[in-house]
């Protein structure tokens, strides 16, 4: 590990305090590696997506309007449409109109950047944040129970 020596403006220095606490970091070097890490993330996923092989594992998250007319459908029609990227989503209603979906998803980033997109463009839609780590897509030959075969780890 390196010791790095940073000198910052008062204003960055109490973002960067402000932070550690809401997150509840024990020091400012805890939450200062912590957004590096992001920043690390999100340029690896960027340099593997500009060679075509950024794959990554994301959460989608949306609440939406279950009223506004056949959204609920058009949403699961999205979901099996795109089945290679969905591994799972959860379905909650939070009251008489409004339903959050949460959609794990798995696949090259520009592939699930883009269905998250479509989904969050549909009307009734209120709210939508997507969240992406980058990943490696690893093959793998082992035996869970039923004989060796092939698949894929993230």
């Amino acid at each position: 590990m390196q010791r790095l020596t940073l000198s910052v403006d008062d204003d960055l220095a109490e973002a960067l305090d402000r932070h550690a606490k809401e997150r509840l970091y024990s020091s400012r070097s805890e939450a200062l590696r912590d957004l590096l890490r992001e920043l690390q993330s999100r340029q690896r996923l960027s340099a593997t997506e500009a060679d075509g092989k950024g794959y990554c594992v994301a959460t989608l998250t949306y609440v939406y309007d279950h009223q506004t007319r056949n959204l609920g459908g058009r949403l699961t029609e999205e979901q099996h449409r795109h089945h290679d990227l969905h591994v799972a989503t959860l379905h909650v209603h939070l009251d008489h109109d409004a339903c959050l979906e949460v959609s794990v998803l798995r696949g090259p980033g520009k592939a699930v950047q883009a269905l998250a997109d479509d989904t969050i463009s549909q009307r009734g839609v209120r709210h939508g944040k997507l969240h992406i780590v980058p990943a490696e897509k690893v093959a793998a030959r082992h035996s869970h129970g039923g004989g060796p075969h092939d698949h894929f780890h993230a």
